[in-house]
């Protein structure tokens, strides 16, 4: 048999596996989208939820929390689905499904083969059955770290330049996301400034890139211009808050938390970047995981928020996982690979039964499940607020109603009588937390409000009177930040000062 023809066959096993890994990777990324969409309603939504469902109605190039991205899905969201719950949460759990494929990808640009592939990809489920469950920007800023670490497997295998453009749009897209896509950006330029891509430096294709960065964020970016950069502002706010209650002391172990038994594979991925010597060519792709993990560590940042490096470890560290264990006698092998697929498997486990609103509220799972994640306490009892704020309403008179306004604490409390109090006839709520402050308190301005989210101190500093109307319940007693932290609701009249005044004050982050 000629070469050519030995060639001809050798490409064409290749493109079968090839195949055949791909049919696995979407497989895999099907499933969870499947659970999200099947368990995704169970609950209700998060407080973070309902308030990017309202900014969502208030299209703009850039908001107080985060950039546009996540409230531009939402309102595409509303148009299809409108108010589901299931509906507004599909891009999210897409998002972090693709990313699951995109992981699996790069286990087969390292040379992995299809069961390394669909390890790699199996043991990214996890944190895309977490993050998936939300509507909120973790889901697309993993997506664009994830996606834009692939491009740089691509580029670091081809050194074709031209994947320049590709990894700039994933940054650009990213920093629409969220800010954090900055350290992805200085962890690639490290990965270049520290390894051969220096060449690269040269090439137009890589200021191409980060030209087609800049041009996507623009936007964004001249929206922080005239905003006065409040973003910052309220990241800061942000960050002194988590560091000073405590989310953040625990960084390194929560990175434990989020991998759970496949940390040996991600330990695996690092030794395939940096001390193996077929994972050389790619050493600057470990940087997507080392740099990150210095910057987050020194600056405080939590847990989660080193999420997306993982996929390029557990893509090396499958990799690196597979010839290791090739080269050992065939009853080592089938041990070793049992274990690490029962690894993954039971990690898996645990994030589905933690993570995804499975279990049935008031059960002892759900008990065990609410000490665990708070999110999904958090999505339990706005109906009954909303209803709660409705009969007191009607409690008042019609002079009274005629000047009235909901003065809610949180986003999640202006969100939730946005979202359901139309159907009690109620007025929307005006805030001061994030980008509903710029929303106003109407005009004419109350003279009534019902107050939800506040202490009775903080009525009787700013209004002439103030009487308790009821006390924030849920039908299940579910205790959560609504019953437990400020359960009170208010009847105030007559704020103390005028009305700009108070407001221009009012201000706060959350």
């Amino acid at each position: 048999m000629t070469s050519c023809a030995l060639h001809s066959i050798s490409g064409e096993n290749r493109s079968r596996t090839n195949a055949r890994g791909l049919a696995i990777l979407l497989g895999a990324s099907s499933a969870v989208l499947v659970v999200h969409l099947l368990a995704g309603g169970r609950y209700g939504f998060h407080r973070d939820e309902l308030a990017t469902l309202d900014d969502a109605r208030h299209l703009a190039w850039g908001y107080v929390a985060y950039p546009p991205v996540t409230p531009f899905f939402g309102w595409i969201s509303l148009k299809l689905f409108g108010t589901s719950l299931t509906g507004f949460r599909f891009f999210a759990a897409v998002s972090t499904s693709v990313a699951v494929v995109f992981t699996g990808l790069m286990a087969r640009e390292l040379g992995g083969k299809s069961g390394a592939q669909a390890l790699a990809a199996a043991a990214a489920i996890p944190f895309a059955i977490g993050a998936g469950t939300l509507m909120q920007y973790v889901s697309f800023d993993y997506l664009a770290w994830v996606a834009c670490s692939y491009f740089f497997v691509l580029l670091c295998k081809s050194r074709d330049p031209r994947w320049w453009l590709a990894i700039g749009g994933c940054i650009g897209f990213g920093m629409l996301t969220k800010y954090t896509m900055l350290v992805c950006a200085i962890s690639i330029a490290t990965g270049v400034l520290l390894t051969d891509l220096r060449a690269h430096l040269r090439s137009k294709w890589l200021w191409l890139g980060v030209a087609v960065a800049l041009l996507i964020f623009l936007p964004n970016l001249i929206w922080q211009i005239q905003n006065d950069f409040v973003s910052l502002d309220f990241l800061q706010h942000i960050h002194e808050r988590d560091v000073r209650i405590g989310r953040t002391k625990n960084f390194l172990p929560d990175q434990v938390e989020l991998t759970l038994f496949t940390l040996p594979l991600a330990i695996l991925g690092l030794v395939f970047y940096f001390g193996f010597k077929r994972g050389r060519a790619f050493r600057a792709v470990g940087y997507l995981y080392l740099v990150p993990l210095i910057i987050f560590f020194i600056a405080k940042g939590r847990g989660y928020y080193l999420a997306p490096g993982y996929p390029v470890l557990y893509a090396g560290g499958a990799v690196f996982g597979a010839e290791l264990v090739n080269n050992l006698r065939p009853v080592w092998r089938i041990w070793l690979r049992s274990i690490a697929w029962a690894s993954v498997a039971i990690t898996i486990v645990f994030a589905a039964a933690y993570f995804l609103p499975l279990a049935p509220i008031n059960s002892n799972w759900a008990r065990r499940v609410f000490m665990v994640s708070d999110d999904l306490r958090e999505e339990i009892g706005w109906p009954e607020l909303v209803k709660t704020v409705a009969q007191i309403r009607d409690s008042l008179g019609p002079v009274e109603r005629s000047r009235l306004a909901i003065l809610a604490g949180n986003y999640g409390e202006a969100g939730a009588i946005n979202l359901y109090g139309k159907d009690y006839g109620l007025p929307k709520a005006i805030c001061g937390t994030n980008s509903f402050w710029s929303r106003g308190y109407g005009d004419p301005p109350p003279e009534t409000l019902i107050v939800i989210g506040f202490s009775r101190e903080f009525g009787n500093r700013y209004f002439e009177s103030c009487e308790l109307a009821a006390r924030i319940t849920n039908k299940y007693g579910v205790a959560n930040e609504e019953t437990t932290d400020h359960p009170d609701i208010f009847i105030c009249r007559h704020l103390r000062e005028s009305w700009p005044e108070f407001w221009k004050n009012f201000r706060r982050y959350g």
